[in-house]
């Protein structure tokens, strides 16, 4: 049996290693061997904190008699979705077309070229409620490509145009961004359709307890982004966006989405309130949130809620930093959503209590449990073994330093209980993000006059070890793993994932290092994905998945738990125009995101990043450049800037010949501030309550 998964970078993979399954990784010799052999191909993807793809791989995976039908009649592929987000997005489009839903793990069934003719997700070991077994899905697809050949290449042929056709779509969405054809015009409707999209988030709202739609529930981090930057500006509907995105943080914060005791958000809540999470704890969730809670303490105005911000904030980084480090400073992919005991795995095993467990770790009259609200039936309902941990209400100064006592207990009797496995596979992307995350949050901490000496350093840290470890000065991998680089060229989301992380912490530092190395991303991303067809995902395609997609290349400007590529990459680009790099990459910003005039108003939830690059550029965006030889009175400033300007804007900092907003011009006072747009800076202030101004007066 083939051990080619033993020492792959996933985590995913390597506990796959050991299957009677002959696995193979995503790759040509796969398919190679397909044709060879005369077989389809078996592809299941996952990852490694996904509860159900643990739950097929015991109940078959691990079963010798299903291995030997995958053996016989498949060559069968094993692909993490994280580590290979292009072929998941490509047989994701499938198994939706073909059953109008989507999940992991998954499982296609293609021919050798790569082309899909069945597709589903899981499946059980025993014929349940309709759901056929997987032996008989094994059985059935084996003897359709046997005995129906021509019935089932036609059936692939028309997936294949089907998916060909959504590439289109979304090509026609983001318009001809080809570099030899001119840029549009700056588009003359956003505002409108900002404040229609905001109308739209209104309505969708679910006013008792916070979010958007039904169950289940995700953290909607790009759109909060939007919402908070929305509320920042002078729209009419400005309040409004400030209070979905003020009832939503606050729900989640308070709900068991967030993990009370040891800091950080689940994946999703798989009910209305926030109340039961799926346990799994990703990355790229908590980098986001991280930034989101930061800038959500600046807008705050109720002092309870500013404090719970900051508090979220506060322990969100103290999670990813304890929790998600890696040696070198980077930090690693995901928490499992179960835990191992008794040799059975158990969904949120680590996390729950029992009301009896919580009365004898604090007291059965502690007031610490009149703070909770607690299942009456300890979760049953959930199937979990005890009850999510959920704050009825937001502590005040007093409560709150009962709940630390509390939650002090409380660690203290999680860590000797099993621990989560943890997936330690660098991805540069989500890396980037929480780079930005840290800085912002050591920012925010700071200001409010709590300090958190240590976060700017990690922040730098892991932005060292992406550089030195990811990026070679030409391609950024998108993985590595004990320190080295592996797999695939990183995606469109990496390269600028990682230039959004590094214009952050630039921000936030002064240091020219992290400018120089954003805007060399910047300009490859643009080299490398943008060509005479337009923009894609993926600099070099898979041969397999362009044959999936009907010969067309991915291109998709949508958001999912994570901003598209091509939102992330606008925003980039306009903070390089913004800090002196080429004057096209903000007209080029604007033609990636002019869709939002069209989907905004239509789907918000998927636009959220390119709606927030777009109420930037409405917004100047502003751009801060402060120096001075009193670092005290360049701090206070800076601090002011960051309190009074908003999410975007664009601060530059540190010896006035180093900063290109202030190029050419002479300045030896202790601290000025120039508050400038599209490059064009208005007359210098030193006073805090100028720069307020200045600020007040722009906006």
């Amino acid at each position: 049996m083939a051990e080619r998964l033993k020492n792959q970078a996933s985590a995913y993979l390597r506990q796959h290693a050991g299957n009677p399954v002959d696995w193979w990784p995503f790759g040509d010799d796969a398919f190679d061997e397909a044709r060879r052999r005369d077989v389809p191909v078996f592809i299941s993807i996952g990852y490694a904190a996904c509860h159900w793809c643990h739950v097929m791989a015991h109940e078959s995976f691990e079963d010798p008699e299903i291995a030997r039908l995958l053996n016989r009649d498949f060559v069968s592929i094993k692909v993490d979705r994280e580590e290979r987000p292009d072929v998941d997005s490509a047989y994701m489009a499938a198994t939706q077309a073909l059953t109008g839903q989507g999940g992991w793990p998954m499982s296609v069934f293609t021919l050798p070229d790569g082309r899909t003719y069945y597709a589903g997700t899981y499946f059980p070991p025993r014929q349940l409620q309709g759901t056929p077994s997987f032996r008989q899905v094994l059985e059935a697809v084996s003897a359709a490509w046997r005995d129906r050949r021509s019935d089932v290449e036609q059936s692939a042929a028309q997936i294949a145009e089907h998916l060909a056709s959504n590439q289109l779509a979304n090509r026609s969405l983001l318009g001809n961004l080809s570099a030899s054809v001119p840029l549009p015009e700056p588009a003359s409707g956003a505002a409108e359709a900002l404040e229609a999209a905001v109308a739209a988030l209104a309505a969708a709202e679910d006013t008792e307890y916070g979010g958007f739609g039904g169950a289940p529930k995700f953290p909607p981090s790009p759109l909060l982004r939007f919402l908070l930057a929305h509320a920042h500006g002078s729209a009419a509907t400005a309040g409004t966006a400030a209070e979905l995105a003020g009832r939503t943080l606050t729900a989640m914060a308070l709900g068991g989405l967030y993990d009370q005791v040891g800091g950080g958000f689940a994946r999703y809540a798989v009910d209305r309130r926030w109340q039961v999470p799926h346990f799994e704890k990703m990355l790229y969730d908590n980098a986001q949130l991280l930034r989101i809670y930061a800038h959500f303490s600046r807008l705050a105005a109720d002092v309870d809620l500013k404090s719970l911000a900051l508090r979220v904030t506060r322990e969100t980084a103290q999670w990813i930093s304890a929790g998600l480090s890696v040696p070198g400073g980077a930090f690693a992919s995901s928490l499992d959503a179960d835990t191992l005991v008794d040799g059975h795995r158990v969904e949120g095993a680590t996390y729950v209590f029992t009301r009896a467990e919580l009365e004898e770790i604090l007291g059965a009259g502690s007031a610490a449990l009149d703070l909770l609200d607690l299942d009456a039936d300890d979760g049953a309902s959930h199937r979990l073994p005890g009850s999510t941990l959920r704050l009825r209400a937001i502590p005040d100064d007093a409560q709150a330093a009962v709940w630390q006592d509390a939650r002090a207990a409380l660690a203290a009797a999680r860590s000797v209980r099993p621990q989560p496995e943890r997936d330690g596979k660098v991805v540069a992307g989500w890396n980037g993000l929480a780079v930005a995350g840290l800085a912002d949050a050591a920012l925010a901490l700071a200001d409010a006059g709590m300090p958190e000496e240590w976060m700017l350093p990690a922040a730098e840290t892991a932005a060292g070890y992406l550089l030195d470890v990811h990026w070679d000065g030409r391609i950024l991998r998108r993985v590595s793993s004990g320190g080295q680089a592996q797999g695939i060229e990183g995606l469109l989301e990496d390269y600028a994932g990682v230039a959004e992380g590094l214009f952050a912490l630039y921000a936030a530092t002064g240091n020219p290092r992290w400018h120089r190395a954003a805007q060399d991303l910047a300009a490859t991303a643009v080299d490398r994905f943008l060509g005479p067809d337009g923009l894609s995902d993926t600099a070099l395609e898979a041969e397999q998945i362009r044959q999936a997609q009907g010969g067309q290349s991915a291109a998709n400007p949508l958001d999912d738990a994570v901003p598209s590529g091509t939102a992330l990459l606008a925003g980039v680009l306009l903070t390089s125009a913004s800090y002196g790099g080429p004057g096209w990459h903000r007209g080029l910003a604007e033609g990636l995101t002019a869709h939002v005039q069209r989907a905004a108003p239509a789907i918000p939830q998927a636009v959220g990043w390119s709606m927030a690059v777009q109420q930037f550029l409405l917004d100047g965006p502003q751009e801060l450049a402060v120096t001075g030889t009193d670092p005290g009175k360049v701090a206070q400033l800076l601090s002011a800037g960051r309190a009074a300007g908003g999410p975007g804007l664009v601060i530059a900092h540190g010896e006035a010949d180093s900063i290109g907003l202030l190029e050419g011009r002479e300045t030896d006072a202790p601290a000025l501030a120039f508050v400038c747009r599209g490059m064009v800076c208005r007359r210098p202030v030193e006073s805090v309550a100028g720069l307020e101004a200045e600020l007040a007066a722009r906006t």
